[in-house]
């Protein structure tokens, strides 16, 4: 974001909604769309080659899908992910979760919050619809999830670490974190970043996952 604006491209093989998603993004304070794509496989060349901070990923496109292009960009560690998915595909919530999707948003999200979740992933911050929430909670919950979202690692955490896992669990953001902790956003970023090596993970959004289907919850 060299000139201050946070480049994005806009993937979905609609395009009446691609052209909806890309006008809304492209008349945002701060955000500048920068390129477009109908399928993943195009999606993924369009970043490579244009080097967006976020590509906003539908999740069901021809060819190469959402999941399989969110799973290369983030392993690659191009870019954000923001994931734009139906209310009723829990599936493809789970799958994209275990691609490293930095969000989730339902494809009726208003345009303020579609502006601001892609203002927050730029910042390294993670982003769930709340309706997202709480169908992957009542998903693990009933013990319908996937063991690999339940990594290894949680005994090597410290208490400090554990503290930032809990706070992730609870939807707080690195300048939330820092107030609660007492503890300046840098060194926030620095706790998050070794939880999610620790924990093997690529977002906080699994860590936040992970910590509530885990029971490592806020105090007081």
């Amino acid at each position: 974001m060299s000139d201050g604006n946070i480049k994005v491209l806009v993937a979905d093989d609609h395009g009446a909604i691609r052209a909806g998603l890309m006008m809304i993004l492209g008349n945002a304070e701060g955000i500048e769309v920068i390129g477009e794509a109908a399928d993943g496989a195009t999606a993924v060349r369009q970043a490579k080659a244009l080097k967006p901070d976020v590509v906003l990923m539908d999740v069901r496109m021809p060819g190469v899908d959402g999941i399989a292009a969110t799973r290369e960009l983030t392993a690659e560690g191009l870019c954000e992910v923001l994931v734009l998915t139906t209310f009723d595909l829990d599936e493809y919530v789970h799958a994209a979760l275990r691609a490293g999707a930095a969000g989730f948003l339902l494809k009726s999200v208003e345009a303020s919050r579609l502006i601001e979740a892609v203002k927050l992933v730029a910042a390294g911050e993670g982003v769930l619809a709340p309706q997202v929430t709480r169908k992957l909670i009542a998903a693990f919950a009933a013990g319908t999830r996937e063991p690999s979202l339940v990594p290894d690692g949680l005994d090597e955490l410290t208490d400090r670490e554990r503290e930032v896992l809990a706070c992730l669990g609870g939807g707080l953001s690195n300048a939330q974190i820092g107030t609660r902790l007492h503890i300046g956003e840098t060194t926030v970023k620095t706790h998050v970043s070794r939880v999610l090596t620790k924990l093997e993970l690529r977002s906080r959004v699994q860590a936040a996952i992970l910590a509530q289907e885990n029971g490592v919850v806020l105090e007081g």
